[in-house]
């Protein structure tokens, strides 16, 4: 865990991806759909897109948009989305990974390949940084107004591995493996969803301290988070918050 900060960071991303809707509506709706290609459209059935629909409605798409998008999916053609993660460094070595999922590998690389020369980084190869960081279940729920010792327990109880809270937001890890299990069950018991996801989480993280590194670091991952194709950017940089973007 990297200090109380990253609660100001969890809130800035959520206020951003609140300004940012038809872009969000764009990614969950092509992930959605190709879960549901190979799924199915029932979400009793099709765990994968339980867990999307509960990823939406955390990012704020209405529940009209995700009836529309699984409609969607259901009749149309099957797209030749596959999913890539690239690996690489932001500005000062950073580490990065960058999980898309495209249509035109070409298009995909080369426009990564742009965003990080443009902005002092560099693409890499294929386990480059993977080893620097392991796959967890990642479930922020926002907690104002209720008692820690509640929240960890019904955490622990669901299945969790991990648990931290402080300023009105818990974070709990768990095993990949588990992680639709234990956001069910907190589901049920009425939490309210800041983001659940498996995310990469790195293992150790690294400071910056240069202020055109630091800039060039947030315009990196303004141009990322922009690129439709690019589904979730993860990265090992320590303060954030410093980030201007």
């Amino acid at each position: 865990m990297s200090g109380h900060s990253k609660w100001n960071n969890i809130k800035r991303k959520k206020e951003k991806t609140d300004g940012q809707r038809a872009k969000i509506f764009t990614k969950i709706g092509r992930e959605m759909s190709v879960c549901i290609k190979a799924g199915g459209p029932d979400p009793a059935v099709n765990g994968k897109l339980r867990d999307l629909i509960a990823k939406a409605k955390s990012l704020n798409v209405p529940n009209d948009n995700i009836q529309r998008i699984i409609k969607k999916a259901q009749g149309a053609e099957k797209d030749d989305y596959e999913s890539i993660t690239y690996e690489g460094y932001g500005p000062n070595g950073i580490a990065m990974m960058v999980e898309t999922l495209t249509d035109n590998r070409n298009r995909t690389a080369g426009n990564l390949r742009h965003y990080f020369d443009k902005f002092g980084g560099n693409l890499g190869n294929n386990g480059c940084v993977s080893f620097l960081f392991s796959e967890q279940g990642v479930i922020v729920l926002d907690v104002e107004g209720k008692d820690e010792e509640t929240v960890m327990e019904d955490a622990f109880d669901a299945g969790a591995d991990d648990f931290d809270m402080a300023d009105d937001v818990a974070e709990i890890t768990t095993s990949p493996a588990a992680f639709s299990d234990v956001r069910a069950a907190l589901e049920e018991k009425g939490y309210s969803f800041i983001s659940a996801d498996v995310a990469m989480v790195p293992s150790t993280r690294t400071a910056l301290t240069d202020p055109d590194a630091i800039k060039n670091m947030g315009l990196l991952l303004d141009h990322l988070e922009d690129d439709d194709d690019v589904q979730n950017v993860w990265h090992n940089l320590e303060n954030e918050e410093d980030l201007d973007r």
